[in-house]
């Protein structure tokens, strides 16, 4: 499928975006092993959530999806089975990566692999540190990659600190963490998302937060509640830069979660110039929710690195779509992490808004850009990511003429329903 995007007069709109995709998963994988049945409202209906569902029913559970709610029959710490054939992630690294720390303390040998692009996503980061506890974690490629056989075993706490942070990373070694022999402790460099920590604890666990440092301490058992997804600040960034870029715009985005550690996005516009306003603020299951207002106004080039990168790193590309319609230089840093996400994002966003006529320069961990270029639609990749096809689709609401996007449906692996979306708030 190829999407075509016009460019906008203005976009003027009040909506509600899909359930946030990292809670999503999460309440599937811990309602999984948490003892009792947890009602999910709000959950995100995209690939990578099914993949979620698709494996822990594979693991023994009762699933059951009706729209965006969904009831899991929790099997408990101790009551996931052996699955009959391997595990299939999709395009889903979130699954891969906290399914490993889960699968490493089962009573079972467990296969899993993915799409061609996971099949290219090394898995050392979180095969090191689960190694270290005493899980096994293999693979037939060199630079262990899924396909992985991942042998449980009986696990023993360790205190490890990440090289880079990486929340799903911390979240599979929480994970394993929950089986170990003793009390887990992982220091990050700076501090990522923390949904499995607010939600384990919700669900009844111990963690604890000491500085840098999360402290895990083993449980009997975990107990299902019910579970309220907020619209995720991930998709709700597309909207945002829209209103800013488009003149005499104004977009509300209704019910999106606002954890501190998501909010990097918020205050890079911010430091852009952004008028952007928190409405309505409250706390559902022990996550902070509001409504975020958003008007357009002229932006200016910022620096953005350092640890406000962990809080934004999904963001990055649809901040780069932005800046490119900034006045003076916006320079990312810090940015490593983007290179192995579902594409290079540094290497495919600087390539095809390059197409469009932006000013771009590449380094090792971010890019240069210089705004005030005017920007004229083309013919643009997606790269089979879900990110990149979404940011190059609001830098061309400001573009002149029509862009298209070639194999835009891998937008659907989080945002079933964006294109329409997005058509529905602009006005030429």
């Amino acid at each position: 499928m190829n999407a075509a995007i016009k460019s906008a007069k203005r976009v003027h709109a009040e909506v509600t975006v899909p359930g946030d995709k990292s809670i999503s998963h999460r309440s599937v994988m811990l309602g999984s092993i948490a003892k009792g049945d947890t009602h999910v409202s709000g959950f995100l209906t995209g690939e990578d959530c099914l993949s979620t569902i698709s494996c822990f029913k594979k693991l023994g559970v009762d699933i059951e999806l009706d729209g965006t709610n969904v009831t899991v029959h929790g099997k408990g710490l101790h009551g996931l089975s052996a699955p009959s054939e391997p595990l299939d992630v999709g395009n889903s690294g979130t699954t891969l990566r906290l399914m490993s720390g889960l699968l490493a303390a089962q009573p079972f040998t467990t296969h899993i692999t993915g799409d061609k692009s996971i099949q290219k996503r090394p898995m050392g980061r979180v095969a090191m540190p689960l190694g270290l506890m005493g899980g096994k974690i293999t693979s037939d490629g060199e630079k262990l990659t899924a396909p992985l056989t991942i042998e449980g075993a009986e696990l023993k706490a360790v205190d490890y600190t990440l090289p880079v942070a990486s929340a799903q990373v911390k979240s599979a070694i929480i994970l394993a963490g929950l089986y170990a022999d003793g009390v887990t402790r992982i220091t990050e460099p700076e501090a990522t998302r923390d949904h499995t920590e607010i939600m384990l604890n919700y669900l009844g666990a111990n963690i604890k937060k000491e500085g840098n440092t999360i402290v895990v301490t083993p449980v009997e058992e975990l107990t299902a509640r019910d579970i309220s997804v907020p619209g995720d600040i991930s998709s709700a960034a597309y909207f945002i830069a829209a209103a800013l870029i488009c003149a005499d715009s104004e977009v509300i985005v209704k019910n999106v979660g606002i954890n501190p550690t998501r909010t990097g996005i918020i205050t890079a516009f911010r430091a852009m110039g952004a008028d952007i306003e928190l409405l309505n603020e409250r706390t559902v299951c022990g996550e902070a929710v509001a409504d975020i207002k958003t008007k357009s106004c002229r932006l200016h080039g910022t620096v953005i690195k350092g640890d406000i990168i962990p809080k934004l790193i999904d963001e990055i590309p649809v901040i780069s779509a932005a800046a490119c319609y900034a006045d003076g230089e916006t320079v990312i840093a810090d940015a490593q992490e983007l290179k192995v996400k579902e594409s290079d994002r540094i290497k495919t966003m600087a390539s095809e808004l390059r197409k469009m006529g932006a000013d771009i320069t590449e380094t090792d961990d971010g890019m240069i850009i210089r705004g005030g270029r005017p920007l004229k639609g083309t013919v643009c990749e997606s790269y089979d990511d879900h990110r990149v096809a979404m940011s190059v689709a609001v830098a061309a609401l400001g573009a002149e003429g029509e862009t298209v996007i070639n194999n835009s449906e891998c937008v659907d692996i989080s945002f079933p329903g964006f294109f329409s979306m997005l058509d529905n708030m602009r006005e030429e």
